[in-house]
């Protein structure tokens, strides 16, 4: 069975007892009949998710029996149980008929003997696994990552790009070493949440779209000019981390923090911030690995961090403002500037991009990393502008860049994404005369694959002076665009 072709998860691992079948209460009492007592809290790291052989030698420290003879004890008293009492978990039937309706393949890894397994199997349904991984079929076995890859390696899928149901912390410790993406349903004990790791209390309503998202998971990247902080608007703090929020952004990219700005959005999310000069900053919901770029970046430049999307898979995302003066779009349609004149013009925010470019290249292991590069450049794009080769933008994209807007909108008539402005409709220097608008923030990458991307604007702005009362606390749009963080 080859993986669906419009999904990119490409396989779904599941562990059994707890999981798919509750057999993990009746481990729990086949143990508790050996042990001749009852057990507690104490007992679970012993019992849950561990295999048949460790339990026995667990109980032979503790009674002086041999442990082949409690083991073999063991195996008698959880297959009876099995035979007589096996139940499916909630919803996992109807999630394995969707994954099979969906194509994509699944593989049973589990930590029992392959005796007992074949007892589940039956119970289940013949033919629902492609694989099967037992404790008879590797070395080592949970925690160890060494099933969870025997099964991938049976698949002939990466890893990375799977998704391993489990129920206990051993089992959750096995396929995070195997470096899958989790789907922890805990039956008896609690499991915490972790970056890489979804927990939840039942696999009723699961979908295979859910899976994916798990296993390729989407980044959602803002890019925000605050103008000033915000200053300019009325509890402007506040209506920031409302937009944040309602965007469902995963990182920012800001420019004109007024110096704290990261810092204090930061904060009030619960993210992780990093601030670079009076100027830009950077905000995550996940974990900052590595400050980029220029420590001692001025008002205009670039600076970047390393996010840790989850294990083993980061994310380098920038952030750039470059200079406002000369504005291109006020020397065409006020001066009449020509093509030739305006490309000239560029050379002060061409340099700033290639200095920019220059740290992004010198980047710890250039090229392996994905990378964003946010900001407000204050030119338009070449991909807008028929007659201009605006030089800012192509010297982006033959440093190979790709613009999300423009890819997830090839036609800019039809999607203009204007950024500039929602707040001047006309130009402020009281000629009447209107305000160019044009698309002046961008979204770039290089490594990822774009799923959306959109302007953002909350409410209908009131225009400039009259804004302290506007829900939209900026002068820009911003720009938004998920990518899928492949493997």
């Amino acid at each position: 069975m080859t993986p669906h072709p419009r999904l990119p998860l490409q396989a779904v691992l599941f562990d059994m007892d707890g999981t798919l079948v509750d057999t993990e209460r009746l481990w729990w009492e086949a143990v508790e009949s050996v042990a001749g007592r009852a057990l507690g809290a104490a007992d679970e790291p012993d019992v849950l998710g561990r295999p048949v052989e460790h339990t026995a030698q667990w109980l032979a420290g503790r009674t002086g029996r041999p442990g082949a003879d409690l083991a073999a004890e063991l195996h008698r008293e959880f297959a009876d149980r099995v035979r007589t009492g096996i139940v499916p978990r909630p919803g996992a039937l109807d999630l394995l008929d969707a994954l099979a309706a969906a194509g994509v393949p699944t593989a049973l890894v589990t930590a029992s003997p392959r005796a007992v397994a074949g007892l589940v199997l039956d119970a289940l349904g013949p033919g629902r696994f492609a694989v099967s991984v037992t404790a008879d079929d590797t070395g080592r076995t949970k925690p160890a990552p060494d099933p969870y890859l025997a099964a991938c390696r049976a698949l002939g899928v990466d890893p990375a790009a799977c998704v391993a149901v489990e129920d206990t912390e051993t089992g959750v410790a096995s396929a995070e070493a195997a470096g899958c993406a989790v789907l922890a349903v805990p039956s008896l004990a609690p499991i915490g949440g972790a970056p890489g790791r979804t927990v939840r209390e039942t696999l009723v309503g699961v979908t295979p779209k859910e899976l994916s998202e798990m296993a390729v998971p989407e980044l959602r990247v803002m890019s925000w000019n605050l103008w000033l902080g915000g200053s300019r608007i009325d509890d402007h703090r506040a209506k920031q981390v409302k937009t944040i929020v309602d965007v469902g952004a995963d990182v920012v990219g800001l420019q004109e923090t007024a110096g704290t700005s990261a810092r204090e959005l930061a904060e009030a999310l619960g993210w992780h911030h990093h601030t670079a000069g009076g100027n830009l900053g950077i905000i995550s919901r996940y974990p900052i690995t590595a400050r980029l770029g220029d420590p001692e970046v001025g008002f205009y430049g670039a600076a970047g961090v390393r996010i840790a999307v989850r294990p083993g898979r980061e994310v380098d995302v920038w952030t750039a403002h470059l200079h406002y003066t000369p504005y291109g779009p006020y020397e065409f349609h006020f001066d009449g500037l020509g093509a030739a004149d305006l490309i000239a013009h560029e050379d002060v925010r061409l340099g700033q991009l290639r200095e920019a470019l220059r740290w992004i290249g010198d980047g710890d292991r250039a090229g392996a990393v994905p990378v964003v590069l946010t900001g407000d450049f204050n030119c338009p794009s070449h991909l807008d502008w028929t007659g201009v080769e605006w030089p800012v933008t192509k010297a982006a994209e033959e440093a190979g860049f790709h613009d999300s807007y423009r890819q997830a909108h090839p036609d800019p008539a039809a999607a203009p994404g204007h950024t500039w402005s929602p707040v001047h409709p006309v130009h402020e220097d009281g000629s009447g005369r209107p305000e160019p608008q044009d698309r002046i923030d961008y979204v770039l990458h290089r490594g990822l694959r774009v799923l959306d991307s959109r302007t953002w604007v909350t409410g209908a702005p009131a225009p400039w002076p009259g804004v302290a009362d506007n829900d939209w606390p900026s002068d820009h749009a911003a720009v938004v665009t998920t990518f899928a963080v492949e493997p």
